[in-house]
């Protein structure tokens, strides 16, 4: 039976590899990249971006700045390259200081190439970190941005990120992408499940008031595919077979993460807190073959040589802008991640 089941699942693959070929089914990607402190050099009032000015503890000079946003974007294009030339749709992006920082990231060449554009709102995160989304508007066409906010329990707690929330067209079909950064492994495991309920809740409204709205919660949920917030403050399941209610949604990074692979080294060890997870909407076309809507086809870790240390005590870390306070020109302490749709054309 498992041999059936594997000649049954690259029979798929291969076909629809055909189909993509000819023309008959058209393949899109989707991404999110976790930018590890993409700051420019200049204060933001009321943000505690000091370490981030030229005369702070990075000492983070403009060449620094520049430097970083020609290695953001080198990931940020190829990123889904490996099935799609024109690479991703869509791209939602953590750890961004500003709207400045993001007009800068479009600006370099090879996204430029692209017309790459971004939605953004500030939000109100101590040290001014943000999500953000990137979108080619050559496939993607946003109508509507909200940033919904995290809604804090404890009055004195800070003030955290919100979940961006983009709706608009990908391939024809209505789809709202919710971006998050949830908060710290510092902050607790109730911070994280609170998160994902009040995700959860944000979706499921989405959900009653449009039935065919597609959906995508994707980001840096600083938490693996099973822990509690995401299985049951979201409600993200293991197998597609289990996504059974509208409200349920399919996280194939689970699997991913129980194979070995990761997005972050912690100790040795990978964790796979880089997630882009679902709805029921996107998985319906597997089961029967019907792709005349958009349908999640594949998920996978973006990993290249370049991203990841090649010597030393972190050998084969994911190779990050700042280590031990000296300047590694890297990239950052996350891999990248990119899922894969299809639709009949």
């Amino acid at each position: 039976m498992r041999k059936q089941l594997i000649l049954f699942a690259c029979t798929t693959l291969l076909s629809l590899t055909a189909w993509a070929q000819t023309g008959r089914v058209g393949m899109y990607s989707v991404g999110f990249y976790n930018l590890e402190n993409l700051f420019d050099t200049q204060h933001d009032e009321g943000k505690n971006d000091y370490e981030y000015l030229p005369d702070g503890a990075n000492k983070w000079t403009n060449m620094k700045y520049q430097s970083k946003l020609k290695n953001m974007s080198r990931v940020l294009a190829e990123m889904g390259t490996d099935r799609i030339p024109t690479g991703c749709a869509i791209i939602g992006v953590s750890e961004v200081e500003n709207a400045h920082c993001l007009r800068d990231l479009c600006a370099q060449e090879v996204l430029a190439k692209r017309h790459m554009k971004f939605c953004h709102i500030e939000g109100p995160d101590q040290r001014g970190v943000d999500c953000g989304l990137l979108y080619n508007p050559t496939f993607f066409t946003p109508a509507k941005v909200w940033l919904q906010p995290y809604v804090l329990k404890d009055r004195d707690a800070r003030p955290t990120r919100g979940f961006l929330t983009v709706q608009g067209t990908l391939a024809g079909d209505s789809i709202t992408v919710i971006v998050c950064h949830w908060p710290s492994r510092f902050s607790g495991k109730s911070a994280r499940v609170w998160a994902g309920q009040q995700v959860k809740a944000e979706k499921d409204s989405i959900v009653r008031a449009n039935p065919r709205m597609k959906i995508l919660v994707m980001g840096d949920m600083n938490d693996d595919p099973f822990d509690e917030s995401l299985s049951s403050g979201l409600g993200g399941r293991r197998k597609m077979a289990d996504v059974k209610t509208p409200m349920d949604m399919f996280n194939p990074w689970w699997q991913i993460l129980l194979d070995g692979k990761g997005t972050l080294k912690y100790d040795g060890k990978w964790n796979l807190f880089d997630q882009i997870i679902v709805s029921q909407t996107l998985t319906k076309g597997t089961p029967t073959k019907d792709y005349s809507s958009l349908t999640f086809y594949k998920a996978e870790i973006f990993n290249r040589e370049y991203l990841l240390q090649q010597s030393g005590k972190y050998k084969g870390n994911p190779k990050r802008t700042h280590a031990s306070g000296v300047w590694m020109d890297g990239y950052s302490d996350h891999l990248p991640v990119v899922t894969y749709f299809v639709k009949k054309m």
